[in-house]
């Protein structure tokens, strides 16, 4: 095993591998609770005909899908990233497609399915560089940032501190809210975590806010081990739903879902991937060792969470938590996938992590995403038009897909007037039509 994973040759050992996977898992464990409460739409006033899935059912698919990705990458492609369900994504999943547009779930994973057959098909294929090419980076940081806000407006929410508004369409809420006032308390505390340092400070958060919530009567607490420790939670609600409603995804609505999907979790794959092996001294002459066994597993983790039942799985970049605690191998990847294999058994907990617990990690996650704008070329008023207004149309729209067609119509324009004709990659006129038709029938 030391062989395989090249510890000699990379100067680690099994002690340090552990310890770095399980930094970075407890980096990432709070998408254990995020995700259900995110993809089962919990506190939100849904219109009649739709419904959020199954919120155990989403816990136990969070977690295998994210042991499955973990585990390919490690043994596979032999990095120590992990991956999970997006954030992000799982927001555009239930927000947009689920509760915006009205589509079924079911439906919805039949497209998160779609994205990562034609995920692995370009990671197996030459095409992966081109794609790459053809977006400008520009627009892939500021989607990157969009997203962020996206997030982060959906936090706000979620605590109480944004409220509707029928004048100004939104406002302050009512800070004296107890619940509110818990989720300011985990806002704080997150905030005050992660500016010390601490790895798996937005994680440790949820946990001090909880533990608040139960002193003041806000969440009731566990009463015995059975509260804590548990079954795992059945898959039947959600196990192979995407294949129930495959034939419902031949639609262009589900087209531009679908493209959006594989935009977002293409781009923020490749992106981690250089963060981290440029973190841990990985990369070769500035290029990135096994990148196509990198992208098949995270594309195989896709199609196999949509299988089991949750949004689009990705790698994460809280990975770089884990390399900092000295992790250079895949085999901190894996120990990362056996501890997402134990939480399956703390299933009682998603009973103390609330909503309101749940809305400082979007928060933080939306600040940590908008870090992208300052790498956007401002000064380029060609550039600066696609870019902020994919940016500002996330939050203001309610829809990362909408956010993402606005900025990509205009950039073939303010290009082609500028006389950057030559820049705009052919399969950015083939994205601007899909988008245009995209606005005239469905918006």
């Amino acid at each position: 095993m030391k062989k395989y994973f090249q510890f000699e040759e990379l100067g680690t050992n099994y002690r340090t591998e552990f310890m770095a996977g399980l930094t970075t898992f407890l980096a990432m464990a709070y998408i254990l609770f995020v995700n259900p409460t995110t993809l089962s739409l919990e506190g939100i006033d849904l219109p009649a005909g739709i419904t959020g899935m199954d919120k155990g059912a989403v816990f136990t698919a969070t977690a295998i899908a994210a042991a499955i990705g973990t585990l390919f990458m490690g043994v596979i492609a032999r990095y120590p990233i992990g991956l999970a369900p997006g954030m992000g994504l799982n927001a555009f999943f239930a927000y947009t497609v689920v509760l915006g547009y009205g589509i079924p779930w079911q439906t919805a994973l039949s497209g998160v399915l779609v994205s990562g057959l034609i995920f692995i098909v370009l990671s197996l294929s030459g095409l992966r560089e081109m794609i790459i090419n053809a977006i400008p980076a520009n627009l892939k940081m500021a989607v990157g940032a969009g997203i962020g806000l996206f997030i982060a407006f959906i936090g706000f929410q979620n605590a109480g501190i944004i409220v509707g508004n029928d004048a100004t369409l939104v406002a302050i809420g009512d800070l004296s809210s107890s619940s509110t006032l818990l989720a300011i308390f985990g806002l704080v505390v997150s905030v005050i975590l992660l500016t010390l340092g601490v790895r798996g400070g937005i994680f440790y958060g949820m946990i001090i806010t909880s533990i608040a919530g139960m002193i003041v009567g806000l969440i009731a607490p566990p009463t015995s081990i059975g509260h804590i420790v548990g079954e795992v939670p059945s898959l039947a609600p959600t196990f192979g739903q995407a294949f129930s409603h495959f034939g419902d995804i031949f639609t262009l609505q589900m087209l531009v879902v679908i493209l959006t999907f594989l935009f977002v979790d293409f781009f923020d794959t490749a992106g981690t991937l250089v963060a981290v092996a440029t973190q841990a001294g990985l990369m070769k002459d500035n290029k990135l060792p096994r990148a196509g066994r990198a992208l098949f597993a995270d594309s195989a983790a896709t199609v196999a969470g949509a299988v089991v039942g949750t949004s689009t799985t990705t790698s994460y970049v809280e990975s770089t938590a884990g390399v900092g605690a000295g992790g250079r191998t895949g085999f901190a990847s894996v120990v990362t996938a056996g501890f997402f294999l134990l939480a399956l058994f703390f299933s009682p907990l998603l009973g103390v992590i609330t909503s309101e617990v749940t809305a400082p990690a979007l928060i933080i996650v939306g600040v940590l995403m908008s870090s992208s704008l300052k790498n956007i070329e401002w000064d380029q008023f060609e550039i600066a038009v696609p870019a902020f207004l994919t940016i500002v149309a996330m939050p203001l729209t309610y829809s990362i897909a909408t956010g993402i067609a606005i900025g990509f119509v205009f950039y073939p324009i303010t290009m082609i007037l500028k006389g950057r004709i030559k820049e705009v990659h052919p399969i950015m006129y083939l994205l601007f039509a899909i988008f245009v038709l995209y606005f005239i029938f469905l918006t």
